[in-house]
């Protein structure tokens, strides 16, 4: 169970702040939602309090872990030639799977795409998103502000 004010991850939204814990009643059931309030943009996410578990919302890494972040994206990456469904789905788990370092992974292998071929529509909207929650994630972790984050992301992967 998280507290107002712990920071924590949602794999598909990204991180932000447990801003309150509130009982709503959505689809004619009523039960605890933790509001979370995301560092980019004025976005509020409800998360179930009983479905932490399933979503898996997990807490921001540490500063350390950050750090190692940004040393992964300097390392080797194999851009596989599979087809562009097979890399979409593989790409998605990874995402869905809310491991930062997976999500950094991500956001590499599609960056280097696009230098090299190019992306499809479908994978600069997955680069877009992967970059944000992985944005987001590192400005809750450092303390510091987004374009700082992204700054410093684009310059490990020029």
């Amino acid at each position: 169970m998280f507290n107002i004010g712990d920071r924590i991850v949602h794999p598909m939204h990204g991180a932000g702040v447990i801003e309150s814990i509130e009982e709503k009643e959505v689809l004619g059931q009523r039960q605890s939602y933790y509001i979370m309030k995301m560092p980019i943009g004025n976005l509020k996410v409800m998360i179930p309090t009983k479905n932490i578990q399933d979503i898996g919302i997990r807490e921001v890494v540490t500063l350390r872990d950050a750090d190692r972040v940004f040393e992964e994206l300097t390392g080797y990456t194999d851009n596989k030639k599979n087809s562009w469904s097979k890399r979409y789905r593989e790409n998605l788990d990874k995402i869905r799977g809310g491991d930062v370092f997976e999500v950094a992974e991500v956001v590499k292998a599609l960056m280097i795409r696009d230098k090299e071929k190019g992306l499809s529509t479908g994978e600069k909207k997955m680069l877009n998103s992967a970059k944000q929650i992985l944005i987001s994630e590192l400005v809750l972790a450092k303390g510091v502000n987004p374009i700082d984050i992204e700054q410093r992301i684009d310059a490990f992967l020029k």
